[in-house]
């Protein structure tokens, strides 16, 4: 099957300007490459890209509108110039061989491990390990924001609760909550080929009996003990009466997909809701974390959550 391969050549800095603006734009995967042709796949821990050139490649639907796509880029990188945007239709295999030569198993926290299907996990008891392997949908642990959701959720006791995964992507928090010990889970994306993508991962790891799909968050189906959204920060401040009206009262709530400098914004819009709202960081990108207020609100609050539920731990945090 035939996708529309979108190349974008640019500066260092504007990388994650770049990478954010072609998500905007319905990017279903990008990767970054240098003038010598070698993907930045899997950074480790604190690395950023040492390029000065950087062309960015992004995977589209094979009947994207060319032109609007090359319109919506202009809006939200100005600085582009005519002809700097360039298209050619690509196979899956493409876009799939290099990530699988090199992607190896990672750690998150204490016993969470990522693995791909082509590397058996030993035979250790006290890990937990999801299987997933790179795909079209965005989520496989290489990014910061996902990284961060990944420890946080590796830090939590889960037995019994209920998760909900707002922007699940690839499926991957949504299903590691599940390995940790989750009761249940139900993952949100707007994006059909995320919601194929979850739905194959869930059955790869023996948890789709227990892992429920939509494509909006649906009032009435909380209220859920954890709730985590690795979305954009715009995003979040506009969902932010919904996914709080989500969250029972005492539960977890961690906020990723976040730059440094929203942090605040971010963090405001969720205090009048919120309490023990903390921060960590990686690689210019943060996770918020806290819980919801247990104390009622009144009728027409719009952070009114469902009905009281046992506290959840949110974790450490940092201001």
């Amino acid at each position: 099957m035939p996708w529309l391969e979108l190349s974008l050549q640019h500066e260092r800095r504007d990388a994650d300007r770049v990478e954010r603006a072609l998500q905007n734009a319905g990017a279903l995967s990008v990767t970054q490459l240098d003038a010598g042709e070698q993907p930045i796949l899997e950074p480790k821990p604190g690395e950023t890209p040492l390029w000065r050139e950087i062309r960015a490649l992004a995977l589209f639907p094979a009947e994207a509108d060319r032109r609007g796509l090359v319109e919506v880029l202009h809006e939200l990188l100005p600085w582009l110039l005519p002809g700097q945007v360039e298209f050619r239709e690509v196979e899956d295999a493409d876009w799939t061989r290099a990530w699988m030569d090199q992607y190896q198993p990672m750690r998150f926290g204490r016993r969470l491990w990522i693995y791909p299907s082509t590397i058996e996990p030993p035979d250790d008891a006290e890990s937990v390990v999801v299987r997933l392997d790179p795909g079209l949908a965005f989520g496989t642990g290489t990014h910061a924001t996902t990284a961060l959701c990944l420890e946080w959720l590796d830090g939590l006791e889960l037995a019994g609760k209920r998760v909900l995964d707002v922007g699940c992507g690839s499926g991957v928090l949504a299903i590691a909550a599940l390995r940790l010990g989750a009761a249940a889970a139900h993952g949100v994306d707007i994006d059909p080929q995320a919601l194929i993508a979850s739905r194959s991962n869930a059955e790869a790891n023996g948890v789709s009996g227990r892992f429920t799909l939509s494509e909006r968050i649906e009032p009435g189906s909380g209220p859920f003990d954890v709730v985590l959204a690795n979305i954009l920060a715009g995003a979040l401040e506009q969902l932010a009466p919904e996914i709080c009206a989500m969250l029972a009262p005492g539960g977890a709530l961690a906020l990723s997909g976040i730059l440094e400098h929203q942090a605040d914004d971010v963090q405001a819009r969720y205090r009048e809701a919120c309490e023990a709202l903390g921060t960590r960081m990686r690689d210019g990108w943060v996770l918020v974390s806290g819980r919801r207020r247990i104390v009622e609100q009144s009728p027409s609050d719009p952070f009114t959550a469902g009905s009281p539920a046992a506290p959840a731990d949110a974790g450490p945090t940092t201001s």
